[in-house]
């Protein structure tokens, strides 16, 4: 008897042993993002500045010359060439012969340039909180709100993103951004969104044992009764780590045999449907996301050119390299391609900068 409890006891050790083993693994797996820009080495920011004041003197503007400077450089760096523009340029002379450059980068480059080329230039240009806080302004404004950019911003980053996101939005709308979302949103969609905007996911535990409970308490708030605690799903999933739900959803797919993605197909709907299955697939995969995020945004007729350049913006640095291996396994075919078949001129140049790395 005393031999079953012992061998009773290595076994549930090793299975434990086994636990923090996939947890620390789906922990790396957070680690391993491929940007494909990267801050450049040896970087003169009065060299840059230098170059890019050259490319727009004289007649006509140089635009591959800003595109070699701006796709090669993070946002810090392009910060630091603003500064250093304006240092340099801020006072120059005009003599009446050449073009009326001011000594701000970003006003000569929007007198300079036009169309979906200088949308994504300006989008470069802006420190990516600030970007990002303006993409869901522009979502709410007016009549009319665009859900899908909301869950795109809001429901795929983490804790400090989030927060730099949201100061930027009050700092630069002095509102702050939940109160925006709650005047917006509604119902269940609008809790989540608030949930997400409250930075309060654990993103530190990563504690295997606790799957098993946590993936009873979702089964019996959706599958495993009538109607849905939608509250119990949304607070699950905004309050634990990524690879400790990874471990939640696979001890899902033992209690109910099919994954916690087909749970949220079959129990919600609308918004709250997209907002949920958006924080799922990204704990499963945000690479794979994204990469759905820009098939969408190139497919069909016409392109969806807004969601085109903030993904591509708002990636590079990050985990464009890993969303370009999903696109590839998605999709049978390099992201690069399909970006050069829908787009074109200066502004497929400046993308494919960006995602080529």
């Amino acid at each position: 008897m005393f031999g079953f409890f012992i061998r009773r006891l290595i076994r549930r050790i090793r299975k434990r042993r086994r636990q923090l083993r996939e947890a620390r693994r789906n922990m790396d797996s957070l680690r391993e993002e491929i940007p494909t820009v990267s801050a450049a080495g040896h970087f003169d920011p009065s060299s840059d500045a230098a170059a890019l004041r050259k490319a727009m003197k004289g007649f006509g503007t140089d635009e591959a010359a800003i595109i070699a400077v701006l796709s090669r450089r993070t946002s810090d760096q392009r910060q630091q060439i603003m500064l250093k523009y304006q240092q340099s340029y801020g006072r120059e002379a005009e003599d009446g012969t050449k073009k009326p450059l001011t000594g701000d980068l970003v006003k000569d480059l929007k007198s300079e340039l036009s169309g979906k080329f200088e949308d994504v230039i300006l989008a470069l240009m802006t420190p990516l909180p600030l970007f990002l806080a303006k993409e869901i302004n522009h979502a709410i404004a007016g009549v009319g709100t665009n859900e899908r950019t909301l869950v795109e911003i809001l429901c795929t980053r983490d804790n400090a993103s989030l927060m730099m996101i949201k100061n930027a939005y009050y700092q630069h709308y002095r509102k702050k951004l939940e109160s925006e979302l709650h005047g917006d949103t509604s119902g269940d969609f609008r809790c989540l969104l608030i949930s997400m905007c409250a930075c309060a996911r654990d993103e530190g535990n990563c504690d295997p044992a606790l799957a098993n409970s946590l993936a009873q308490q979702l089964y019996k708030a959706g599958e495993g009764k009538i109607g849905t605690d939608e509250s119990e799903f949304n607070r699950i999933l905004s309050a634990y780590s990524y690879p400790l739900l990874r471990c939640v959803f696979e001890e899902y797919k033992k209690i109910k045999g099919k994954t916690f993605g087909d749970a949220i197909d079959s129990e919600l709907s609308g918004d709250l449907k997209l907002g949920m299955k958006t924080v799922y697939q990204c704990i499963e995969n945000r690479a794979a996301f994204f990469a759905k995020e820009l098939h969408n945004s190139m497919a069909g007729a016409g392109t969806n050119d807004r969601a085109l350049i903030r993904l591509v913006v708002s990636r590079c640095e990050i985990d464009m390299g890993n969303i370009k291996q999903e696109y590839q396994k998605l999709y049978k075919k390099p992201l690069e391609k399909d970006i050069k078949d829908d787009v074109g001129g200066d502004y497929k140049k400046l993308l494919i900068g960006l995602v080529d790395g």
